[in-house]
């Protein structure tokens, strides 16, 4: 997350980059390698000077006291972890094995979603950047929850994620000779970002809401694929689906309800549907969708990139709100292809 967030400040026109930090210090790229020549040099955090905006990407049990520092040295903080992404204390610490020792700082934070929150992240002093599976999945479901047009208590979300969604630590099951070749199912009752949907589509809803997920990994780096499935409480076609979720999102520079012709005579129908790898290295959320009239469904896709709209690059876009800058300052990189 930090180093995706330094390769897209380094372009950003109204940005500057103050310092960065490690508890080792010195030149950037032998950690980031991509940003070789750069100039960046890691500096330990208690010589980190005064700064507008602190991006967080710490582990998550050392980020609320040093939140705390910035705040009230009169820096306005992102966090790109975990610290205060929820609002229930009870439910944060049973989900992350540990109290929190500032939870006036949750209270205060703000969940960093732009198309849900725009105007509370402007104004707001800390950002609780969300999960990428959650981002994806909240994403996916707003617009449908916010009409009333599907069953609260049923919302069944497939999560499929690139390694780099892991994190830089070192794991088994994202080692190449393991996740080669394979797909890895872990936390498959209980994953943390589950949490995070419940909350935000509670909030959308206006009443509770479950959603049953289950993520993985598959043996690609960036990008996340949530596969949504929901059950209409009225019918609804495909065509009337889109528009909605057009209508939600219009004005949202980084959605783009995705939808291309079937190809005529092929057996394969996947033009419609968005492609992960159309999005890696961007700031963009592709969200397509199909309607299963004979099992009475709407299967949602949504894809982004983990570290890009699902980490980093979000967290960019907050800092563009909360600055006053255009939304979009830096950020409007297309995805490569191939």
């Amino acid at each position: 997350m930090g180093g995706e967030a330094l390769r897209v400040l380094l372009k950003h026109p109204r940005a500057k980059i103050a310092w960065v930090t490690s508890r080792t210090p010195g030149s950037v790229e032998q950690v980031h390698p991509n940003l070789y020549e750069a100039g960046l040099n890691f500096v330990r955090l208690e010589d980190a000077g005064d700064a507008d905006f602190v991006m967080l990407a710490i582990p998550t049990s050392a980020t609320p006291e040093i939140a705390e520092r910035f705040l009230a040295a009169g820096s306005r903080v992102i966090d790109l972890g975990s610290a205060f992404r929820l609002r229930n204390r009870a439910t944060w610490e049973r989900v992350y094995e540990q109290r929190h020792p500032q939870w006036s700082l949750a209270d205060e934070a703000v969940y960093g979603i732009p198309e849900l929150h725009a105007a509370r992240i402007k104004a707001a002093r800390l950002v609780a950047n969300p999960g990428c599976f959650s981002s994806a999945a909240i994403l996916a479901l707003a617009p449908l929850l916010k009409a009333n047009l599907v069953d609260c208590e049923r919302l069944i979300v497939d999560g499929l994620s690139g390694t780099a969604g892991a994190g830089a630590d070192l794991s088994r099951a994202i080692h190449h000779a393991e996740i080669g070749n394979n797909v890895v199912l872990y936390n498959v009752v209980g994953h943390r970002h589950t949490y995070e949907m419940e909350q935000e589509l509670s909030t959308i809803a206006g009443r509770q809401v479950r959603v049953h997920f289950t993520p993985c990994y598959i043996p690609i780096v960036r990008g996340i694929v949530d596969i949504c499935r929901c059950f209409p409480l009225k019918p609804i076609d495909r065509k009337s689906a889109l528009e909605l979720f057009r209508e939600f999102y219009d004005g949202h520079p980084f959605i783009k309800v995705y939808d291309q012709p079937r190809g005529e005579g092929e057996a394969w129908n996947y033009r419609p549907y968005p492609w992960v790898s159309a999005v890696a290295g961007t700031n963009y959320c592709h969200i397509g969708l199909d309607i299963d009239e004979e099992r009475n469904s709407i299967v949602v896709l949504s894809v982004l990139d983990s570290i890009g709209k699902g980490g980093a690059q979000v967290a960019i876009e907050n800092l563009n709100i909360m600055a006053g800058f255009d939304r979009t300052d830096g950020l409007m990189d297309r995805g490569f292809h191939p």
